[in-house]
């Protein structure tokens, strides 16, 4: 199956599971997912996640999701940064999200990271998208 935008389709699952009330959820493996599931590891938006490999060898992370009271920890996951339109901001550019409530994902040269530790390493990048 072609995928045009893998980020964006293990965000789509996230926000999927979580409307149904799942606890885990799997999505093919690959490092950029990794990276953004390590922020949102770090930030406490999910309890964290698992590589694990599927019958036919392809690799496969599983998700744990995170919940508070039976409500999401995650209200809103958007992509920013799109395959058609890429969005590039310098380190005073990047966006806080909801007045620092939430956190922006951003690929930096010197990783992935959220918009406070760019902000802390003074690096601008791609903003991948950003959780509430």
């Amino acid at each position: 199956m072609m995928m045009n935008d893998p980020l964006g389709d293990m965000l789509t699952r996230i926000r999927n599971a979580q409307m149904r009330g799942k606890s885990t959820v799997s999505t093919p493996a690959s490092k950029l997912r990794a990276w953004v599931l390590d922020v949102l590891a770090g930030e406490g938006y999910i309890r964290g996640y698992e590589k694990s490999e599927t019958d036919n060898g392809q690799g496969e992370l599983v998700i744990s999701l995170k919940y508070y009271e039976g409500t999401p920890v995650i209200r809103e996951i958007k992509r920013v940064s799109k395959p058609g339109r890429r969005v590039y901001m310098s380190v005073k550019d990047i966006p806080s999200v909801r007045n620092g409530l939430g956190v922006s994902i951003v690929s930096t040269p010197k990783g992935v990271m959220s918009d406070a530790a760019a902000r802390t390493a003074n690096v601008g990048g791609e903003v991948l998208c950003t959780v509430f």
